[in-house]
């Protein structure tokens, strides 16, 4: 399979605070890539170095085999989508003008257009083309979070990065929208990197699940492999009674 995202011996300080520690992964092209680990040990500065909002004091980030300093950030962002937990909705406008926000900053779809656009996407993530004129307030945690994935998805990304999306809504709700990404994941085929605390949730949905651990890699490898060997004390600990639900 094609590589798609490239960290090669990366590391980033925040001060005297080590983020990421020499850190080294592949991803590849379609993959539903999991992170998981402690508060603080890298996930989502490792998600931020891939989408240039962050830059490695040391090593390199590459996407699609290019260099993420190198890159225009304005192209390279275009074909990432980045849904996070806090959704950052714009309160005062539609869920249609929410989702055809970043197209219509460089005037890429018409009218009617973003109107189609807008339409099919809120069908992608599973709601109804009627809720397109209601503004976020009117909606629930899920469909804000639904939102917020369709307009990640808005400018068809190649890359999706996900971080805890799902962390502030209910248990019903997540179980629901874990269902939709995995659709969404199978359909589309774009490659996804998700961090979340949950590790059901990342043996559940990641094709490959990342365990980190102050910075490192502490195993990366299939959820059945990593459940049936460990690499670590630490891994042992975190998947200890937790087993592969059929979703």
């Amino acid at each position: 399979m094609e590589e798609c995202i490239r960290f090669d011996h990366v590391t980033k300080r925040y001060g005297n605070h080590t983020a990421l520690d020499d850190f080294n992964l592949t991803v590849r092209r379609g993959a539903f890539l999991t992170m998981i680990g402690r508060s603080g040990c890298g996930k989502t500065t490792a998600l931020r170095l891939i989408n240039g909002l962050l830059s490695p004091d040391e090593g390199t980030v590459s996407v699609c085999g290019k260099s993420v300093a190198e890159n225009d950030l304005i192209a390279l962002r275009r074909n990432i989508g980045y849904a996070i937990q806090s959704v950052g909705l714009f309160p005062h406008m539609t869920v249609a003008k929410n989702i055809a926000y970043v197209p219509s900053l460089s005037n890429a779809w018409t009218r009617e257009e973003s109107r189609k656009r807008v339409a099919h996407l809120l069908e992608v993530v599973g709601l109804d083309a009627s809720m397109a004129n209601r503004y976020p307030r009117e909606l629930s945690g899920g469909q804000q979070q639904r939102v917020g994935i369709a307009r990640a998805l808005a400018n068809d990304p190649g890359i999706l990065l996900m971080d805890e999306p799902f962390g502030a809504v209910d248990e019903i709700t997540r179980r629901s929208l874990q269902k939709e990404i995995l659709r969404l994941h199978k359909e589309l085929g774009i490659t996804i990197v998700f961090v979340t605390h949950d590790i059901k949730e990342a043996l559940n949905l990641g094709s490959q699940v990342l365990v980190m651990e102050a910075g490192r890699v502490s195993q990366l490898d299939t959820p059945e492999r990593i459940q049936a060997a460990p690499a670590d004390g630490f891994v042992r600990q975190l998947i200890a009674g937790q087993e592969v639900r059929d979703l």
